[in-house]
C-alpha cells in the first residue's frame, strides 16, 4: 500500500450542492502536468478525495430522502443533486478517467493498482455523452418508485401500519389473521401496480437505449461489463441456475412437506410460509431500534471484540430521522419511510450508515446483522488511500454481510433467552440460506428475459413471470393460489432491486455459498480460524479482483451446480443435528 496520503486538496467544508465549487477541482486534475510515477501516484490521490467528498454530498442526501420519502425538501434536495450535479460530473468524470488511463500506459505503478486501472479502462469504454441524461431519468424514477412504496400504509388491527410492520402477522397462530393481514397487503400493493409498472417500462426502455448507445446488443452485456464482471459471464449464471433447480428445489420440496404436515393443511398458501408449523408464537427478538442495537452490540461482544468495538462505535440506535448530524443508524420503520435497508458508507468522513425498517420480527434481527457485516467490511477497508479500493465487488461485499448472519447464531440467545426460540430462529436461518438461492435465480433469471427481451408488453412479461415461478416457486415455494390468482403475476413489484439496481441480485447467489463455506469453516477450524479469513479478505476492500478476494478468505470461486450440491447437502446434516423445538 502507498505511505502517500492526500493533502486536504479538497477543503472538508466545501458546498457540493453548486457545481461552481466543484468544478475547479475537476478541471486542475484535468489539466495538472503528471510527468512521473510519484506524481501520478499523488495525482491518484487527490483525485480519491475529490471522489470521496462528492460521493459523500451525494450520500447523505439519498439517506435524508430514503429516511423521510415525504418532505418534499429531503426530495428535492436530492433530486437537485441528481439533476444539477451528476449530469455535469459525468463528463468531468470521463475526462479524468482517459486521462488516467492515459497515465497508467506512462507510468507503471505496479500490480496494486491492476484493479482500478482495469475499472478505469472499462468505465472509459462504456461512457457515452448521450447517455448522461438517461442515467439522470432512471435516478429520477428509482426515486418515484421509493416514494410510492414508502407511502403504502394500511388500517389493519385497528391502527395505521405500514407494510413492513405487517410483516409480523405472517408470523401468527391464527390462519384466519396471515391470510387476512396477506390479502389487506396485496390488495393495497395492488391499487399501485399500474403505476409501478409503468415506471418500470420506462426504466427498461431507458436501459435499452443506454445499452445500445454504448454499443452492445441489449443491457445485458451492458450491464455485466458496467458492473466489473470480468471474471464470470451470462453463462455462469445459468449454470448456477441449474444447480438451484438440481439441488435446492428438492431441499425445498421436503421442507415444505414436512410444513404441511406439522401444519396440517393439504396445500401451502402464501400467507404459510413464515409461521412456525409447530405453532409457536411469532419470535420477538427485540423491542424498538435501541433495543435491537444493545442487543446486537452483545452478540458482536461474544463472537469478536473487534467487532464488537465496530459496532458500538455506530451509536445506540435512537436516531430516527436520517439527518447527517453523526447519526450511523435508522432503524425503525415508519410511514414516509422508503422501503428495504442498506449500508451507505459516507466516503469522505467514512463513517458507516445503517438504514431498515424494523419491526420487531426476526427477519430484522437478520437484515441488522447483515448490514452490520457490511459496515465492518468498509471499516476493515477504512484506512484504505484510494476511495475506489474501499469497495469491494458486490458479490464479495454480501460475504461480508451473509457471514455475519451464519457466524453470530451461537450468539443469538441474546434475542431469545428461551432456548426453544432460539433453536427456532437458528433453524429458521439456516433454512433461509439456502431457501433463498431459487428467489435469487428467478430475480436473476427474470432480469436476463427482461433485458434481452426490452421490447415485451406487460402480458409478455406476467407470462414470463409465472414460467420462472413455476421453476424455482413463490420465494422458493409452491404455493397454492387459488382465489388469489390476481396477486401472482405483481410479486416480483416488491423487489427493489430491479428498480434501483438492475441485475445486482445474483451477487447474493454468489456471496451466499461463500458465507456458508466461511460458516462452514468455523465448524471445522474453529471461529477464530473464520474470523481471520474474514479479517485478513475485507481488509484488502476492492484492492484485488474477485477470484483473489475468495482465494484470500480460503474460499473457491464458484457457483456451479457442483458447488450448489455440496454446499445443500451440508447444511440439511447440520439442520438434522439442531434439536426440535
Amino acid at each position: 500500500m502507498s505511505t502517500l496520503a492526500a493533502s486536504e486538496f479538497v477543503p472538508a467544508d466545501i458546498d457540493c450542492s453548486k457545481w461552481e465549487n466543484i468544478e475547479p477541482y475537476f478541471n486542475e486534475l484535468r489539466d495538472r502536468d503528471v510527468t512521473n510515477a510519484s506524481e501520478f501516484e499523488r495525482w491518484l490521490l487527490e483525485r480519491s478525495e475529490l471522489d470521496a467528498t462528492v460521493g459523500e454530498a451525494a450520500a447523505v442526501r439519498y439517506i435524508a430522502m430514503t429516511c423521510d420519502t415525504a418532505s418534499d425538501d429531503k426530495k428535492q434536495a436530492y433530486l437537485s443533486f441528481v439533476e444539477n450535479i451528476i449530469p455535469k460530473m459525468t463528463p468531468a468524470d470521463f475526462e479524468l478517467n482517459t486521462k488516467q488511463a492515459d497515465l497508467a500506459k506512462r507510468f507503471d505503478l505496479g500490480e496494486r493498482y491492476f484493479v482500478i486501472n482495469r475499472d478505469t479502462i472499462s468505465a472509459v469504454e462504456l461512457f457515452r455523452e448521450a447517455n448522461v441524461p438517461l442515467q439522470t431519468e432512471l435516478t429520477k424514477l428509482d426515486s418515484d418508485y421509493d416514494t410510492v412504496c414508502g407511502a403504502m400504509t394500511v388500517q389493519f388491527d385497528g391502527e395505521e401500519k405500514t407494510l413492513p410492520q405487517m410483516g409480523t402477522y405472517q408470523e401468527s397462530g391464527d390462519r384466519a389473521v396471515r391470510e387476512e393481514a396477506w390479502k389487506v397487503v396485496s390488495e393495497r400493493r395492488a391499487q399501485n401496480a399500474d403505476e409501478i409498472s409503468t415506471i418500470f417500462d420506462k426504466m427498461v426502455g431507458l436501459r435499452d437505449t443506454v445499452a445500445k448507445n454504448a454499443g452492445f446488443e441489449n443491457f445485458v452485456g451492458y450491464a455485466f461489463k458496467a458492473k466489473g464482471r470480468f471474471d464470470y459471464t451470462p453463462e455462469h449464471c445459468f449454470a448456477f441456475h441449474e444447480g438451484i433447480e438440481k439441488h435446492v428445489m428438492p431441499f425445498v420440496a421436503r421442507l415444505d412437506a414436512k410444513r404441511k404436515a406439522e401444519l396440517g393443511v393439504d396445500s401451502l398458501r402464501p400467507w404459510d410460509l413464515s409461521v412456525d408449523p409447530k405453532g409457536g408464537a411469532a419470535l420477538t427478538p427485540f423491542d424498538g431500534g435501541a433495543d435491537l442495537v444493545a442487543k446486537t452490540g452483545r452478540v458482536f461482544d461474544r463472537l469478536s471484540p473487534e467487532l464488537g468495538e465496530m459496532f458500538g462505535s455506530m451509536g445506540d440506535g435512537t436516531n430516527t430521522d436520517g439527518a447527517d448530524n453523526g447519526a450511523s443508524l435508522d432503524l425503525d420503520s415508519r410511514k414516509g419511510k422508503a422501503p428495504g435497508g442498506y449500508q451507505y458508507m459516507r466516503d469522505r468522513s467514512r463513517r458507516a450508515f445503517i438504514f431498515m425498517n424494523a419491526a420487531g420480527l426476526h427477519r430484522d434481527v437478520e437484515t441488522m446483522v447483515h448490514e452490520a457485516g457490511h459496515a465492518f467490511h468498509s471499516m476493515y477497508a477504512v484506512d484504505e488511500p484510494l476511495v475506489h479500493y474501499r469497495g469491494a465487488p458486490i458479490e464479495f461485499c454480501e460475504v461480508a454481510s451473509m457471514s455475519m448472519e451464519l457466524l453470530t447464531m451461537p450468539m443469538w440467545d441474546e434475542y431469545y433467552p428461551d432456548a426453544g426460540d432460539a433453536t427456532r430462529a437458528r433453524r429458521k436461518q439456516l433454512e433461509g440460506s439456502i431457501g433463498l438461492l431459487p428467489w435469487i435465480a428467478t430475480i436473476d433469471s427474470f432480469q436476463h428475459w427482461i433485458y434481452t427481451n426490452p421490447g415485451h408488453s406487460r402480458d409478455d412479461r406476467t407470462a414470463k413471470w409465472l414460467e420462472i415461478e413455476q421453476r424455482f416457486g413463490h420465494m422458493g415455494h409452491h404455493v397454492d393460489w387459488s382465489g388469489i390468482e390476481a396477486h401472482r403475476p405483481l410479486v416480483w413489484q416488491r423487489q427493489g432491486h430491479l428498480f434501483g439496481a438492475p441485475f445486482y441480485y445474483v451477487e447474493y447467489g454468489i456471496a451466499q455459498l461463500g458465507a456458508l463455506g466461511l460458516w462452514l469453516m468455523s465448524l471445522e477450524q474453529g471461529v477464530d480460524t473464520a474470523l481471520g479469513a474474514y479479517k485478513r479478505a475485507m481488509t484488502l476492500g476492492g484492492s484485488k479482483a474477485l477470484p483473489a478476494l475468495f482465494e484470500a478468505a480460503d474460499l473457491p470461486f464458484d457457483f456451479g451446480p457442483d458447488t450448489v450440491g455440496r454446499l445443500v447437502d451440508r447444511v440439511e446434516t447440520e439442520m438434522d443435528k439442531l434439536p426440535e423445538s
